[in-house]
C-alpha cells in the first residue's frame, strides 16, 4: 500500500503545519482589516473636509444674501442685484460641496472592515468543515 507523502507525515508535523497555516491566515486577515479600515478612514476624512468647506461657503453665501437684502431695502439699485447673484452662486457651490461630502461619508459607513469579516466567516466555516471530517 503506497500512500501519498502526506500519509507519511507524523501527527506532530501535521500540527506544526496547521499552526503555521493558522498563523499566516491570521496575519493575512489582520493585514486586510488594516487596509480596509484605512480606506474607510480616508473617505471619512475627505467627506468631513468637504462638509467643512460647504459650511464656510454657505456662511459667505448667507452673508452675501443678507447684504443683498440690506442693499435692497436701502434701495441701492445696482448693488443689491450684484450681491444677490454672488449669494446664489456661493450657495450653489455650498450645495455641490455638501453633496460630495455626503457621498464620501456614505462610502465610509459603517466603519467595520466588511470584506475582512466576510473572509473570516468563510475561514471559520472552512475550519469547522474540516474538523467534522
Amino acid at each position: 500500500m503506497t500512500g501519498s507523502p502526506k500519509d507519511a507525515l507524523s501527527t506532530a508535523e501535521l500540527i506544526r503545519q496547521m499552526s503555521e497555516e493558522v498563523s499566516r491566515l491570521v496575519r493575512d486577515e489582520l493585514r486586510l482589516a488594516k487596509l480596509e479600515l484605512s480606506e474607510k478612514g480616508r473617505h471619512a476624512g475627505i467627506g468631513a473636509g468637504l462638509f467643512g468647506g460647504a459650511g464656510v461657503v454657505a456662511l459667505y453665501g448667507g452673508g452675501a444674501l443678507v447684504a443683498a437684502v440690506i442693499l435692497l431695502l436701502a434701495l441701492a439699485m445696482p448693488a443689491w442685484a450684484a450681491a444677490a447673484i454672488v449669494g446664489v452662486v456661493l450657495l450653489a457651490v455650498a450645495a455641490v460641496l455638501g453633496f460630495l461630502g455626503k457621498r464620501q461619508v456614505t462610502e465610509a459607513v459603517p466603519p467595520a472592515p466588511e470584506r475582512t469579516i466576510e473572509s473570516l466567516k468563510h475561514d471559520i466555516d472552512a475550519v469547522k468543515e474540516r474538523a467534522h471530517r
